[in-house]
């Protein structure tokens, strides 16, 4: 006795049975008896709709594809013999129902190919994300007590500065400057006021800011420098580094 039979009228063991049946994931034995019932008990038949109901969104997202030559002959022979319908058990011809059984045969073939072409990707391994690269600079000088952090996260067009302490003389302002490798020092303009700023810069200047490069900020008139180097005292120094 297969486990069909075994299951009985019990109307939730008929409802995973007919889920499984629509899945195609019931043994050769217990899907024949599950296709039989379909033509006898109406009640199994509707559960095995609703469940093909269920499961169809599946296919919502992938365009229909027609069937090769081959499958259209296969159904003819399974449907026709000698061109002639093929005659049932008891003499008569076959029902709608043994047509219906046969179709959601091939429907439920496609939906458990289906389900296995959305689930195996999901359960593969993922390649495994890099995280954005952070560059960081803590900026102090010998005999100064202003104190800078600055952090850029990669990608972006920004530099975060958290001002720790120091201030810079009446009249004068603080500037940032990049110094990549031997080059000399480009201007970031002059930092805002504040405890914590953001300063945006240019694609040309991002270029410059990698991991390596120099951080020092200057004391120059409230404007920036004049010259486009810097001109006062460096209050504050130090290179980025990749964390």
């Amino acid at each position: 006795m297969s486990l069909v039979d075994d299951i009985g009228p019990d109307a939730g063991g008929d409802d995973i049975v007919a889920a499984e049946y629509v899945l195609g994931v019931l043994p050769t034995q217990e899907r024949a008896t599950a296709a039989r019932r379909i033509d006898a008990d109406r009640g199994f038949a509707a559960m095995v709709d609703r469940w093909e109901v269920h499961f169809a969104p599946l296919a919502a997202g992938y365009a229909a594809v027609e069937a090769p030559a081959s499958v259209k002959a296969a159904v003819d022979r399974r449907l026709f013999v000698d061109g002639s319908r093929r005659v049932a058990p008891d003499g008569g011809r076959p029902g709608l129902l043994s047509s219906l059984a046969l179709w959601r045969g091939i429907a439920v073939a496609a939906l458990a190919a289906l389900a296995l072409y959305v689930v195996l990707p999901l359960l593969a391994p993922r390649p495994a994300i890099q995280p954005p690269a952070t560059l960081v600079a803590s900026l102090a000088a010998d005999g100064s007590d202003v104190r800078y952090l600055a952090v850029i996260e990669e990608p972006g067009d920004g530099i975060g500065l958290s001002h720790v302490s120091g201030l810079p003389p009446e009249g004068r302002a603080f500037e940032l400057w990049v110094i990549a490798g031997e080059q000399p020092p480009v201007s970031l303009g002059v930092i805002p006021t504040g405890p914590a700023v953001r300063m945006v810069v240019g694609t040309d200047i991002r270029e410059k800011i990698a991991a390596g490069a120099v951080f020092a900020i200057s004391l120059e008139p409230p404007g920036g420098s004049p010259t486009g180097q810097p001109t006062g005292a460096v209050v504050a120094a130090g290179d980025l580094r990749k964390i």
